[in-house]
Order: C-alpha cells, then sequence, then structure tokens
C-alpha cells in the first residue's frame, strides 16, 4: 500500500478508535482499577515498542543511510556517524517530553488538571511516532507503534471525558472536546509522516529514535510513577506519630499488574518475530 494511503487510513483508524474509547465513560461506568490496567499495558507496550522495534528500527535506517552515503562520497566528505545521532535523537526525545511536563505544570494548576493536561499532550505527541513509524514502510513498525499510541490514548481520552463529566459541562460540549482531542495525533501523523518522507532516509531513522526517547519518558517518568503512588497506602495519624519516626511508604505494583507490565513490555517482541513484511 502507498505510504500517503497507509497514513491516512492509520490516523483514520486512530481518530475513530480514539474517540470510541471515549465514549465509553458516557456509556458506562469505569472502576479505578480497570483504568489502572490499561495504564500499565499502555506503558509496557511503550517501552517494549521503544526497546523492540523503534530503537532498531531507526538505527538500522541510519546505518543504511550511512552505507549509502559511504559509496557516494570520500572519506573526507562523509558526515558524522549514526552512532553520534542514535544517543542524540534519543536524549532529545526523551528531553522534549520533559520540558512538555514542566512546561504543563507551570500553565496548569496541580492536582487533577495538571495531570490530565499533561496525560493529554503526551497523547497528542504519539502522532508523531506513529508518522514517524509509516514513513520507515515497514507494515510491521506500523501494527506495533499502533497497537503501543492507541493502548495509551485510551487511558487519556477516559480521563479527559470524565473529567468533563465531573466538571458539570453539557455533554455535547464534552463531545466537541473529544473530537478535537481524537484528530489531534491523526494530523501530527499525516503531517510528521509527509516531512519524513520528504527527506531522505536518515530524517526517518533520527524520527523513529526521537519517538523511543518519548516513548521511554511517558511510559517511565510518567505513567508507572502515577500507576504506582496511586497504590500507595496512606499511613495512619498514629503511625506518623510514633516515636516521631517518619513512615516510609513502599511504592510498587502488585503482581497481576506487574505481569500486564511484562506482557505488554513483550508483546512488540513477539510480533516483530511473528510479522513478516511484504
Amino acid at each position: 500500500m502507498d505510504g500517503g494511503l497507509s497514513v491516512t487510513f492509520i490516523s483514520v483508524a486512530m481518530f475513530v478508535g480514539s474517540f470510541l474509547l471515549g465514549f465509553i465513560p458516557l456509556l458506562f461506568r469505569l472502576s479505578e482499577k480497570s483504568l489502572q490496567f490499561v495504564s500499565i499495558l499502555g506503558a509496557g507496550l511503550l517501552c517494549g515498542t521503544a526497546l523492540a522495534i523503534t530503537i532498531p528500527e531507526g538505527v538500522g535506517l541510519l546505518e543504511k543511510s550511512w552505507r549509502g552515503d559511504e559509496k557516494n562520497t570520500t572519506s573526507t566528505e562523509r558526515g558524522l556517524p549514526p552512532r553520534f545521532f542514535i544517543g542524540v535523537a534519543l536524549t532529545l526525545g526523551f528531553t522534549f517530553m520533559f520540558v512538555v511536563d514542566q512546561i504543563g505544570s507551570y500553565c496548569f494548576m496541580r492536582g487533577k488538571l495538571w495531570k490530565l493536561s499533561t496525560q493529554l499532550h503526551f497523547a497528542e505527541f504519539d502522532g508523531f511516532a506513529l508518522g514517524a513509524a509509516v514513513a520507515t514502510g515497514q507494515v510491521t513498525v506500523q501494527v506495533i507503534v499502533f497497537l503501543a499510541v492507541i493502548l495509551h490514548k485510551a487511558p487519556a481520552a477516559f480521563g479527559l471525558v470524565s473529567f468533563l463529566m465531573h466538571a458539570g459541562l453539557e455533554k455535547k460540549y464534552i463531545q466537541g472536546h473529544l473530537l478535537a482531542f481524537s484528530a489531534a495525533a491523526p494530523i501530527l501523523a499525516i503531517t510528521t509522516y509527509f516531512t519524513l518522507h520528504a527527506n531522505q532516509l536518515s530524517a526517518t531513522g533520527v524520527g523513529m529514535l526521537f519517538s523511543a526517547g518519548t516513548f521511554l519518558y511517558v511510559a517511565t517518568v510518567h505513567v508507572l510513577p502515577e500507576v504506582s503512588s496511586s497504590k500507595t497506602s496512606q499511613p495512619s495519624s498514629d503511625q506518623q506519630q510514633h516515636d516521631g519516626a517518619e513512615t516510609h511508604q513502599q511504592r510498587h505494583l502488585g503482581l497481576l499488574e506487574s505481569l500486564i507490565l511484562i506482557l505488554g513490555v513483550g508483546v512488540p517482541m513477539v510480533l516483530a518475530l511473528g510479522l513478516q513484511d511484504d
């Protein structure tokens, strides 16, 4: 399938999926436990996709571009080696999401609104990763990145609608916000694809590595710590005052949550082995 048609089809599927997922809280009442499971699975998929798919694919594209340039240039005309761009792209992607997180913390009030705003910004930038994946032309990469993205967007869509319902907004306004949220990532995916497609393989490789850095930040710094801290039991006042000693809270996932995370990390690796590109 042509790349332009692929990114359009995938973007439409992501838009429809995100919109329908966001509609679920309007129809059914979901428990916080269910949302945690989805968040943990999504975080595992983001980590697994970054480590098993986007980083190896990005490195491969950079090496392929380097070999092509090597044949056409002399040793004095060659640019920087691929290993330099690998570290730079990963670091920039990670740092970029950190900056977005910090800006969100200053621009929005703390609490649920701040957490929601940063989560929505992260979900919107999933479109960059998807656009870069389509630009590689690898069906396996596209399928796995799409799966990771849609599961990451699900909790964000749930959170958006639930927050707006709690704020007392009318249903038509909630649908409007959900529509805008669902359209943001597909638009960014299409824009990213055509931007990278017009450039060399090296640009697509850097884009894949940049998106891997964003995936790793969202999963390890944002999603997992929030889920882990939400499971922390608050100590009683007697415990806090006993002998004037500080009580240390243990932050960890339970057995079931840990298994779900491991499953999410392993799925991209299994799919990468099982799916074959045309």
